[in-house]
């Protein structure tokens, strides 16, 4: 078995740090920015005005704002609204129900986000980090590692850009107000906290404070920080943990998922358990189902003895390709016994719907990678 390195998770330490992004309202609450107003010169009440465009109007383009007066549209710009994401290239799947989009940030390093309409909600996958340090093998994000933490507003901004999308009736037979966030993009959440919690709350917040979605709505994932996954649980926030477990067992967790190296299966279902317990949230546990590596029946009856009984529910993935990968999909008769198992063990359990295959926007493709020859290119959001 091969004992993969983590790489750093923290960015932000001291002999490492990267040129954080300029000030944008999202990284501030309301009295923050009510105080930046002030500080430029203008009346308190233009921050509200502004935050009114942001997060209610989904207008992000300081231009728009045509009832602040011009030249407070352009004092208040460079201050409170620098644009933190350039778009590179968006592409488009499914009839045009999902949409992912690849992001340039201020210092050029390259993000992803994926919408996903279905005829009830409208979801969006946001990126906490530029790459991820997290390794695990099968991830085409871990094994391009870390480059930095994302700013509160560049988590944000992906959000409130694709909820302008979803807005504007782009996607057919889907409702027009975004419903639903999961920070399953690319990075680690809980190895990015402060900025993550932050953003959630921007997200729950009522406009003109957030965007006004409700907080059973976000969803966190985590390959299992357990210092981290404790903490989110005092935050008196309702969102739901999702763990990527990946393997009952430490032999094999080890290799795939490489912080269990330091927290193993037992520990991260404990912390996971009290989460829900203080939360009462249902922890979602996922899992990718790979072929001859962690499919087999006694690993079913194993997880399925550690999860009985808990406030849970089984989300199996289906393997997506990735450049390079030695591993593929379990085939479909070994995935339905996984799942008789669980269910017969009395552990709710799905297998997840896998959109945006074909344009890498799946889970665990997020590689943020451009063509050298590829600039901006949005006719496929059109």
């Amino acid at each position: 078995m091969t004992s993969l390195p983590l790489i750093p998770v923290d960015p932000d330490a001291p002999g490492r740090r990267p040129k954080m992004p300029p000030r944008h309202l999202a990284d501030l609450d309301l009295s923050a920015r009510q105080e930046l107003v002030t500080e430029l010169g203008e009346p308190g009440f233009r921050a509200k005005q502004v935050s009114n465009h942001y997060f209610g109007r989904l207008v992000r383009d300081p231009a728009l704002m045509t009832d602040l007066p011009a030249a407070t549209r352009e004092r208040l710009a460079g201050s409170m609204l620098p644009q933190l994401l350039t778009p590179v290239r968006e592409l488009a799947c499914d009839d045009g129900a999902t949409r992912k989009a690849l992001w340039r940030l201020h210092d050029g390093s390259l993000v992803e986000s994926v919408l996903m309409g279905y005829p009830d909600r409208v979801t969006v996958c946001i990126s906490s980090q530029a790459g991820c340090g997290m390794a695990c093998p099968f991830c085409a994000t871990g094994q391009a590692g870390l480059t930095r933490n994302l700013s509160t507003a560049e988590i944000v901004d992906q959000a409130v850009y694709l909820a302008g999308v979803a807005a504007s009736g782009a996607v057919a037979g889907s409702p027009p107000r975004l419903s639903h966030v999961v920070f399953m993009g690319m990075g680690e959440p809980l190895a990015n906290y402060a900025r993550v919690v932050a953003a959630i709350r921007r997200l729950v917040a009522p406009a003109p404070e957030g965007l006004g979605l409700s907080q059973r709505h976000i969803t966190v994932s985590t390959v299992g920080l357990v210092p981290a996954i404790r903490r989110l649980a005092s935050e008196d926030l309702s969102v739901t943990l999702a763990l990527s477990l990946h393997a009952p067992d430490d032999d094999l967790r080890d290799e795939l998922v490489p912080v269990n190296q330091r927290w193993k299966v037992s520990e991260v279902l404990d912390a996971a358990w009290d989460y829900a317990a203080r939360t009462g949230r249902r922890v979602s546990i996922e899992y990718a189902m790979i072929k001859d590596v962690n499919d087999q029946p006694w690993r079913a009856d194993l997880l399925g003895r550690l999860l009985a009984g808990k406030l849970t529910h089984v989300n199996l993935i289906p393997l997506n390709p990735t450049p390079g990968s030695r591993w593929d999909a379990s085939p479909k008769p070994v995935e339905r016994e996984f799942v008789r198992r669980l269910r017969a063990a009395g552990v709710s359990t799905t297998v997840r719907d896998t959109r945006g295959r074909e344009i890498d926007g799946a889970c665990g493709q997020l590689a943020a990678a451009q063509d050298q020859d590829t600039d901006v290119s949005r006719e496929a959001m059109a």
